[in-house]
């Protein structure tokens, strides 16, 4: 008998097995703080798009913060994220320990699933969630309306590769949202980002041995070009600045759609 690729729910989480990304105010018990506060900005930072009765794939969810938020919006979801079974695509640094980098991260793994299963429960959710590999998506997960990359490219390996097999599963719009590019110290003025050549900045160094987790700088005349070789033809871009920590951190959303929109 074929194994089910669905995950099954932890309901009996305890918060203290937590790791919460997204800093969220959960039922029942109260503000949980993460990296990245998203509250109040979920609109823009997924580039304001209605998500009413759309199936929805989400890349990485993290804690969950964006995928309760578009069930809220009206979509059913299904999240596709890394577990402590899988490996994250970590920059393999000749003389580092790696491995015993890796088995510190699946405990932060382990971690950062319960924080989603514990809000899970709390917002008493309906979404799916599958783990895996990006590059090896199951095709029984089935199609969507809707994928969503919510800054995550720049820490895979092959974001290409990634951006291919997820949008294989998806009929009319595929969401990238990432981090503006900085080039020489300086952050590509929106004109650049525009106009300019397809950027890329490979991040690591290996002089100092990090980052150990990001890859690149990708701006976004790049990620346009990415997703019109994919089919997704029709783009429209936004700017805006998201609270990361104690910064606001410039960011941008591309919205790919594989048909012309409906402007009516």
């Amino acid at each position: 008998m074929k194994k089910s690729i669905w995950a099954e729910p932890r309901d009996t989480v305890s918060i203290e097995d937590c790791y919460f990304y997204h800093t969220m105010d959960i039922p029942n018990h109260g503000s949980v703080r993460g990296e990245w506060d998203l509250r109040g900005q979920e609109t823009t930072y997924l580039g304001n798009v209605s998500f009413q009765g759309k199936r929805v794939l989400e890349i990485g969810t993290a804690s969950g913060h964006l995928c309760f938020a578009m069930e809220k919006m009206g979509a059913d979801v299904v999240v596709y994220d890394l577990s402590e079974e899988q490996e994250w695509d970590i920059v393999p640094y000749a003389g580092y320990d790696i491995e015993e980098y890796i088995s510190e991260h699946k405990k932060y793994l382990r971690r950062l699933n319960n924080g989603f299963w514990f809000a899970h429960k709390a917002f008493n959710s309906s979404a799916k969630a599958v783990y895996g590999t990006v590059y090896e998506i199951p095709d029984s997960i089935g199609q969507f309306d809707i994928c969503t990359f919510g800054s995550i490219l720049l820490h895979l390996r092959d974001p290409f590769l990634a951006l291919q097999r997820a949008t294989a599963h998806v009929k009319e719009m595929v969401i990238v949202t990432d981090v503006v590019p900085k080039f020489r110290g300086k952050l590509l003025s929106v004109a650049e980002l525009l106009t300019g050549s397809r950027l890329v900045r490979f991040i690591p160094d290996a002089k100092k041995r990090r980052p150990l987790e990001t890859w690149w700088n990708l701006s976004p005349r790049l990620v346009l070009e990415f997703l019109q070789i994919l089919g997704f033809e029709h783009t429209e871009i936004s700017f805006y600045r998201q609270k990361h920590n104690n910064e606001k951190i410039r960011m941008y959303t591309i919205v790919g759609h594989r048909n012309k929109p409906d402007t009516r």
